[in-house]
């Protein structure tokens, strides 16, 4: 695997560059002092992940990237010597298309080095995520009977370049909105807290964050927060499991879709917007057969076009809208303003 590092501090970059170079096939290409330069290398000579640090000189992390995502869009990392203490620009620089943070490595007092095994963690899990093979579509979901519903509900998910994507939604949204939202956005657990309380302050819908229990309630917005997989049960209450074992993405929106296509009475609509790789576009085919209105954001507003391509190459999706229409959208079948167009028939 090839491994970039962009970090203005020696210390800092030796501490990552000793990590890399313990786990064998792990290659560092180039070394960056800052954003700037980390754009000018990647254009040269892409890597598989980049390790960004977010607070150097001439270019921030967050601006560098935005930039090598929209012009050499590659695997990227935040690698910084606090998260917790820069936690808003982390969740900039995941709107802007980097997959997770880390705290930097440092070296002890003895010369030893702490914080390598997180950071070899995330860098191996990226990997696996890089190279996870397509689910086979499966078999056609026979439709259970349907008791009514006391509200409708909205399932999202996303993964890259998500926060940002889900904080321009919600902020679409007005305050009072009826149905209950149910969002999966793949995102650390330890991330996951300060995410709900960043994307609430952007909107007028509060952002809760789920328990085993929790029931989808009509006028607010949920978020999974774990390192599990988010499901609906029977009774329409939702619970963390660590099953499928095997599936890398964590929480996955495939999971939670297909749990809803199963149990949810009645169908409502489900999102599925920017992100790298194909989780959600199966669930959003298993809850279009169930006649729920699917979106897919579209290719020039998604951060990484993976998700939402893979929905619409499946025909997963009723819709492909750009990322300012979807509100709207939601808003007018959600029946609580007009809107003049047809839309297309789901599929039964």
């Amino acid at each position: 695997m090839k491994i970039a590092i962009v970090n203005d501090l020696t210390l800092g970059v030796e501490a990552m560059r000793r990590a890399v170079v313990t786990v064998p096939g792990y290659e560092v290409v180039w070394i960056a002092k800052d954003g700037a330069e980390a754009v000018e290398k990647c254009s040269r000579v892409r890597p598989d992940i980049v390790l960004m640090d977010l607070l150097m000189p001439v270019m921030d992390g967050v601006e560098a990237t935005r930039r090598i995502m929209a012009e050499s869009p590659c695997a990227i990392l935040i690698v910084t010597a606090t998260v917790s203490g820069n936690i808003s620009r982390v969740f900039e620089a995941m709107g802007c298309g980097a997959l997770d943070a880390v705290c930097t490595p440092v070296f002890g007092s003895q010369g030893n080095m702490a914080g390598a095994e997180p950071l070899l963690s995330k860098i191996k899990m990226i990997n696996v995520l890089l190279k996870k093979s397509v689910r086979t579509p499966t078999a056609r979901i026979v439709p259970l009977p349907r008791k009514s519903q006391q509200h409708p509900l909205i399932a999202i998910g996303a993964s890259t370049g998500g926060p940002q994507a889900l904080a321009e939604l919600l902020s679409g949204l007005p305050a009072g909105f009826k149905p209950a939202i149910v969002i999966v956005q793949h995102v650390d657990a330890l991330f996951a807290p300060g995410m709900a309380e960043w994307l609430s302050l952007s909107s007028q819908i509060k952002v809760h964050l789920i328990t085993n229990g929790s029931v989808p309630q009509g006028g607010k917005a949920w978020m999974a927060c774990t390192n599990d997989n988010l499901v609906l049960n029977p009774d329409l209450s939702m619970r963390y499991t660590p099953e499928p074992k095997d599936n890398p993405y964590r929480p996955s929106v495939d999971v939670f879709f297909e749990s809803v296509a199963k149990y949810w009475p009645g169908s409502h609509t489900a999102v599925l917007l920017t992100g790298m790789g194909r989780d959600g576009a199966l669930g959003l085919l298993a809850l279009r057969r169930q006649g729920w209105h699917t979106i897919a954001q579209d290719e020039k507003t998604c951060v990484v076009y993976g998700m939402p391509k893979a929905a619409a190459e499946l025909d997963a999706a009723v819709e492909v809208l750009p990322l300012k229409a979807i509100a709207s959208r939601l808003i007018y079948l959600s029946g609580e303003a007009t809107q003049t167009g047809q839309l297309r028939s789901p599929v039964s």
